[in-house]
């Protein structure tokens, strides 16, 4: 059922993202093709409306440069020949009447002598089926030119009208259209067909991430999304989520250690109170004894007090709260725990070294927290005539503390997991000097929380040194 539902979330999800981009991809080629098409289409026409304007002016400048010659006398073969099709002309005496028309001009006569009759001798179009235009003419003055058809009478034209019929060349410019748009639909199924086929090659990554993700659905906890090593998209994001299994898989099982830890931790005061309990219930604790149980008992219940108040820290700390922002000493505060420790263990030679005030801005009651922590593990965890200094020392950047001991050291194997919670080492943290195994995890959790940095080195048969280093404040 779990693995039936996964399919249903991930299967639409790559469909759906395929159907996007082809979406996406045949917009932009029926766009770009349709485009092409039009423009060519625009760009032919515009060619051809030049072609038949610049013909038109051509011829207009011949004929004027034959009639400017002096009288001259042409029928109308030979104007026609000089002209050539698809032209026609008009020939208007000086009333612009109109005196015939040949070729094109008699597609439209009357409509053509009034467009050109305020033309000025430039090329005019007219539209003579609804539409785009169908004839260009040209108007020119024409002194001295006689113009005789066979079977009419000789007449002398004021001006000859020129036309060109270029709907001609609109049906071929339609056709090309035509064949262009057809050709576009042929390239984009083609090309739509080579997208489906790249895409599906191109998802294949993850569709194989999908299947991954269904076995580690299944509860393989240790399976990863397949990585093919070519730092491709698909490859980052198979990394990306692999970390974050790795991240779930590390917070998984540090909550399952966190609970056997606490479990095991909690297991042996409650052992004691219970046995304490049943001694008494059994009649063996009358007097002394029972005072002597009474004290064991309260000693055990302030050890489960003191790791519930540890892990309730640790647990805000881990939800990111923001602790107190005030500006402190961090030399007074080393100060006075290192009194207080003095008192506590006055057999030690436990000594400050600082410079001067060391201003940062925190939470005092933590930061003293810290300092008590490193202090108390240094006494508790190395032998009597074991030396504790702590340095405090300023820079323009930061302020550091140095918590350090001459004492037996930490094995090099076991510094990486000073910090983890509930770890002790056998030979220099046992359960025997007491103490829940949380101090430097607190202490981590709480520098943290104040932006700063912790760090351990020893030396076995040398000694160990803890350094915390804060942001400072001037």
């Amino acid at each position: 059922m779990k693995l039936a539902a996964v399919h249903g979330r991930l299967r639409p999800s790559r469909a759906s993202v395929r159907l996007r981009i082809l979406a996406g991809l045949t917009l932009l080629l029926v766009t770009g093709l349709a485009a092409n098409s039009a423009i060519g289409t625009l760009l032919l026409g515009d060619y051809l409306q030049n072609r038949y304007v610049h013909s038109l002016q051509d011829n207009a400048a011949r004929l004027q440069a034959v009639t400017s010659q002096g009288p001259r006398t042409a029928d109308s073969d030979l104007l026609s020949a000089l002209l050539s099709q698809p032209y026609g002309s008009i020939a208007l005496d000086a009333q612009n009447r109109i005196l015939f028309s040949s070729g094109a001009a008699d597609l439209a006569p009357e409509a053509l002598v009034h467009v050109t009759a305020t033309a000025d001798g430039r090329v005019v179009g007219y539209d003579n089926a609804g539409g785009r235009d169908d004839l260009s003419a040209i108007r020119i003055p024409s002194p001295g030119l006689t113009l005789q058809r066979p079977g009419y009478p000789a007449v002398r034209p004021a001006a000859v009208i020129l036309v060109i019929d270029t709907s001609v060349d609109d049906a071929t410019t339609n056709a090309l259209f035509t064949r262009q748009l057809a050709i576009a639909a042929t390239a984009l199924i083609l090309l739509l067909a080579l997208a489906v086929l790249v895409l599906r090659l191109g998802l294949r990554p993850l569709a194989k991430m999908a299947d991954s993700a269904d076995t580690i659905a299944e509860g393989h906890l240790t399976e990863r999304l397949p990585i093919r090593g070519d730092n491709s998209e698909t490859d980052q994001l198979a990394e990306a989520v692999n970390r974050a299994f790795d991240a779930q898989a590390r917070a998984e099982a540090a909550v399952r250690s966190l609970a056997a830890d606490t479990s095991h931790e909690l297991r042996t005061p409650l052992s004691t109170i219970s046995g304490w309990l049943d001694l008494h219930r059994q009649g063996g604790l009358t007097g002394p004894a029972l005072e002597d149980a009474l004290v064991h008992i309260e000693n055990e219940v302030g050890r489960m007090r003191l790791l519930v108040e540890d892990l309730s820290l640790l647990a805000r700390l881990d939800a990111g709260r923001p602790v107190e922002q005030a500006p402190l000493d961090l030399t007074a505060l080393a100060a006075g725990v290192v009194d207080d420790a003095k008192v506590i263990h006055p057999a030690r030679d436990i000594t400050l070294a600082a410079s001067g005030p060391a201003r940062v801005t925190g939470d005092a009651a933590r930061l003293q927290q810290v300092l008590r922590n490193l202090v108390g593990n240094a006494v508790q965890h190395t032998p009597p005539e074991t030396d504790v200094h702590v340095t405090v020392m300023t820079t323009p950047e930061y302020v550091q503390i140095e918590v350090a001991d001459n004492g037996p050291g930490i094995p090099p194997q076991d510094l990486p997991r000073v910090f983890e919670r509930f770890w002790r080492a056998e030979a220099s943290r046992s359960r025997a000097y007491g103490g829940s195994g949380l101090g430097l995890a607190i202490v981590e959790a709480i520098i943290h929380a104040h932006h700063g940095q912790v760090s351990v080195r020893s030396t076995v048969g040398i000694g160990t040194t803890v350094t915390v280093r804060l942001n400072g404040t001037h």
